[in-house]
């Protein structure tokens, strides 16, 4: 029984896994087709393999411009979302008052809150900025990330929050006997000691900051600033959709994230644990 219960689960799990493979099955394979030959089958597997599509694609996406705002935006909005997120929730746990638990109650609360019902309140405030303040909020890097670093906050917040309290107090006790000030016990002491959770905000606003099509469709307006899923939007057009050279634009945009997550997955089971049962 229990080996046939065993190889029950196991087929169970192939072919979920192949459930969820099939979408990006169907990409990869279908850039590599002209547009009669992914009509005719969009499951067959390519008669040749051409980088053909993936030459045209990069070309009409401003490929490496594209590529070079979502890094940017990517790398600073998360430097920034784990600079402020795990010195927030230092500063949290270690007051302990009715304001810090009221904060951090706050912060998760606005996790509930869908960005659809956000959306046009934001622009119509980031426009007030840019308008009355002069502070170029819209259609700027720069804006896009400070947005990012205001959406991202509140689940690092959530998660450091957790793991701070695994810290013990006691390092930071004899650190400051031994004359190391506030930053120096965070830097020194604390930071190092969040890594795995570290790694793994990394991870998860890596995959949603890169990935992200509407914050930046609101903000962006400019083919110079576009990011990498904006640039896509060039193969659908209002009459036709380039359907190849889609398929090859999309495994373009995923290949960095997908390249990341192997190199840094073995955190994230460790980190969400972590921060969120400790």
């Amino acid at each position: 029984m229990k080996a046939g219960r065993k190889i029950l689960v196991n087929v169970i799990v192939i072919v979920l896994c192949a459930l969820f493979l099939f979408p990006i099955y169907l990409v990869i394979v279908n850039s590599f087709k002209n547009r009669s030959e992914l009509y005719e089958n969009i499951m067959a597997l390519p008669s040749k393999l051409s980088f053909e599509y993936y030459g045209n694609a990069m070309e009409k996406m401003d490929f490496l411009r594209s590529f070079g705002n979502s890094l940017i935006v990517t790398i600073v909005s998360i430097l920034f979302i784990v600079l402020f997120a795990s010195m927030t929730a230092w500063m949290l746990v270690r007051s302990n008052n009715f304001f810090s638990k009221l904060i951090f109650n706050l912060l998760v609360a606005t996790m509930l809150i869908p960005f659809q019902t956000l959306m046009m309140p934001l622009m119509q405030e980031m426009g007030w900025v840019r308008d009355t303040l002069h502070i170029p909020m819209l259609d700027t890097l720069g804006g896009l990330i400070y947005m990012n670093i205001g959406f991202g906050a509140s689940m690092a917040v959530f998660l450091y929050h957790g793991f701070v309290k695994s810290v013990p107090v006691s390092l930071e006790e004899a650190a400051q006997i031994d004359g190391c000030s506030k930053l120096g016990i965070f830097f020194k002491i604390v930071f190092p000691m969040l890594k795995p959770t570290t790694v793994t905000v990394a991870i998860l606003d890596v995959i949603w900051i890169w990935n992200d099509y509407l914050l930046p469709s609101l903000a962006l307006s400019s083919k110079a600033n576009r990011t990498i899923p904006l640039s896509t939007a060039a193969f659908f057009g209002q009459f036709t959709i380039q359907w190849n050279m889609a398929m090859a634009g999309l495994t373009l945009t995923i290949i960095p994230v997908i390249i990341f997550y192997l190199c840094a997955q073995k955190y994230i089971i460790k980190g969400v644990a972590a921060g969120a049962v400790k």
